[in-house]
């Protein structure tokens, strides 16, 4: 006996092994049918609240930065892993992975944080592995976030000019860095760290007076409240005479 509650899976088998040697229609079909007839009810969508437009301001070096992920296919899939600060528009890191990873990024973070401490805030999209459809569109890595004292923030779904600062990065990098496509990952790779070099140690930003990032970059030694991280402050004078190293090996390979 057919009842009214099961689904159109359930009614096609039914009927199939009632009469096996008729033709009878697909799934798909079959769901149409039973919509245009009544006797499907909609199932209610739950969306989970969504906080807004971020409105904090970068009041300095380490107090918001910028994560995302964007794919690149060259045969293969590629995720790079970006984080930038935005008030130095300084390119912490790019780093490819092969797929959407937590791991991988969770790694990836750790040595960010190791080399320029944590910051008061990180801002990304509603993506993975950096939100869910959990209550309050918490992730592991959002929680992770959270224990460290750092306060995850989240742009609005479909609002990428929320985070425009990094968004436009991005198009610079897929110009200079993935033009050719490179032929492997390791290759790839290689492309991005000197893209990340040049971006910080040579290029000037109209932002900041026409100035390379790294000059307005200012690191101090920062700890955790919670965990503590071993952290590495950068002088002005290293990045200096870094950036003097970058020139030098630049126009010994012209």
């Amino acid at each position: 006996m057919l009842r009214e509650h099961w689904k159109n899976y359930s009614l096609s088998q039914e009927s199939l092994r009632r009469a096996p040697k008729r033709r009878l229609p697909s799934l798909s079909t079959a769901a149409r049918i039973l919509a245009r007839e009544g006797l499907v009810k909609p199932r209610r969508r739950y969306r989970r609240a969504h906080p807004g437009c971020p409105k904090s301001i970068p009041q300095g070096p380490n107090d918001i930065w910028a994560a995302d992920k964007f794919r690149l296919k060259n045969g293969k899939y590629c995720f790079p892993l970006t984080v930038s600060d935005l008030s130095s528009r300084f390119l912490l890191g790019v780093d490819a992975h092969p797929n959407i990873s937590l791991e991988k990024t969770v790694q990836h973070v750790k040595v960010l944080f190791d080399t320029y401490g944590l910051p008061n805030r990180i801002r990304t999209d509603n993506g993975t592995p950096f939100a869910s459809n959990a209550l309050a569109r918490l992730s592991q890595l959002s929680v992770w976030f959270i224990k460290l004292g750092i306060y995850p923030e989240l742009i609005a779904p479909g609002e990428p000019q929320q985070n425009g600062n990094h968004k436009r990065m991005h198009r610079t990098l897929k110009q200079e860095a993935t033009i050719p496509p490179a032929s492997s990952m390791p290759a790839g790779q290689r492309k991005f760290d000197r893209f990340r070099e040049e971006f910080n140690l040579v290029s000037p930003h109209e932002a900041i007076d026409m100035k390379p990032r790294s000059i307005n970059l200012q690191v101090e030694r920062c700890q955790s409240r919670s965990n503590p991280v071993a952290t590495r402050s950068i002088t002005w004078c290293a990045r200096l005479a870094a950036r003097e190293q970058y020139a030098c090996s630049a126009s010994k390979s012209l």
